[in-house]
C-alpha cells in the first residue's frame, strides 16, 4: 500500500479521534472529509471503506477504556477490595461498601434501544445514509436539538454525578440515542442533549455517554466486520492499522480536554460549529 494511502488513513483517524466524543458527529466528519478529498472508496471499495469508518472507532474505544479504566473495573466487579471498601456488620461478616450507584445494568438498559435498532437497520444505513447530503441534514437537525437542550434544560440539574443516574434516565437516554443512527446527528450530541433535558448535568451526561459508547461501538464494529469480511484483503490491513492508531492517540487527547470544559461551555458552541460547517460544506459541495 502506498505511503499516500497510509497518510489518508492517518488523516481519517485524526478526524475520528478529534470528533468522536465532541457532539459534532465523527462519522459525519469522516464522510465529509472522505467524500470531498480522500476518496477511500476508490482504492478500498464501497463496503470496505464504510466498514473502515466504523471499525476505526475501536481506537477511540480504547481511549475511553483507558480514561475510565477504574470505572470499568468497578462495573465488572474486578477490583480487589481494600480495607476501606469493607465494613463489619454486627454478625461479624464483611460487607462491601460501594461509594457509587452506577451499575452495569444501567449501561445495559441504556444500550438496548440503539442496539436493537442498529442491528435491524445496519444494512439500510450503510446503503442509503453514508453520504454528504444526509450528513448535512443530521448536522443541522442535531444542532437544533442541542440548542433546545441548553435552552430548556432544568436550571439546576437533578443529577450532578453519573452515580445518581436512574434506570428511567438510562432508558430514556438510550431511546434518544437511536436518532444518532442517522450519520451526522452524533451519538454524543444526542445522548448528552437528551441527558441534559432529563435533568443531568452536562458532565454526568457526558460521562454516561462515553462509558455507554464502549460496548455499542465495539458491537457495531464487530457486526460490520463480520458482514463485510469477504471484501477485505491483506492490502487493506495497513490502512486499518494506521487509522486505528491515529484515532486512539487523538481521541485520548481530545476526550480529556472535552471533559474538563463541557460543564463550563455546554452545548451551544458545538451547535453553532455544526451549523456553520453544514453551510460551508453545502456551498462547496453543492
Amino acid at each position: 500500500m502506498e505511503l499516500l494511502t497510509i497518510i489518508k488513513a492517518i488523516i481519517l483517524g485524526i478526524v475520528e479521534g478529534l470528533t468522536e466524543f465532541a457532539p459534532v458527529s465523527s462519522t459525519g466528519h469522516m464522510i465529509i472529509v472522505d467524500d470531498m478529498w480522500l476518496k477511500s472508496q476508490e482504492f478500498l471499495g464501497k463496503y470496505t471503506a464504510n466498514t473502515f469508518k466504523v471499525v476505526i472507532q475501536l481506537g477511540s474505544i480504547l481511549a475511553v477504556v483507558i480514561i475510565f479504566r477504574n470505572r470499568f473495573i468497578d462495573l465488572l466487579g474486578l477490583r480487589k477490595l481494600s480495607r476501606k471498601d469493607m465494613a463489619v456488620v454486627p454478625e461479624g461478616q464483611p460487607q462491601v461498601v460501594t461509594e457509587g450507584k452506577l451499575k452495569l445494568t444501567h449501561i445495559i438498559v441504556g444500550l438496548l434501544p440503539a442496539g436493537v435498532f442498529g442491528f435491524l437497520l445496519e444494512d439500510y444505513i450503510d446503503e442509503h445514509l453514508f453520504s454528504t447530503s444526509t450528513v448535512l441534514i443530521g448536522l443541522v437537525v442535531g444542532a437544533v436539538f442541542m440548542i433546545c437542550a441548553d435552552r430548556f434544560a432544568p436550571r439546576k440539574p437533578r443529577t450532578e454525578s453519573i452515580d445518581q443516574i436512574t434506570y428511567r434516565q438510562a432508558l430514556s437516554v438510550g431511546l434518544i440515542q437511536c436518532i444518532s443512527l442517522w450519520p451526522g446527528f452524533s451519538r454524543s450530541g444526542s445522548t448528552i442533549s437528551g441527558g441534559v433535558l432529563l435533568g443531568m448535568s452536562h458532565r454526568a451526561a457526558a460521562d454516561f455517554t462515553f462509558i455507554m459508547a464502549v460496548p455499542i461501538m465495539a458491537g457495531a464494529s464487530l457486526i460490520s466486520l463480520l458482514k463485510n469480511w469477504q471484501y477485505f484483503t491483506l492490502d487493506a490491513l495497513p490502512f486499518f492499522i494506521a487509522g486505528f492508531i491515529s484515532a486512539f492517540v487523538f481521541a485520548l487527547i481530545s476526550m480529556r480536554f472535552f471533559l474538563k470544559l463541557i460543564n463550563r461551555i455546554k452545548l451551544l458552541p458545538f451547535a453553532i460549529y455544526r451549523i456553520v460547517l453544514a453551510g460551508v460544506v453545502y456551498l462547496v459541495w453543492f
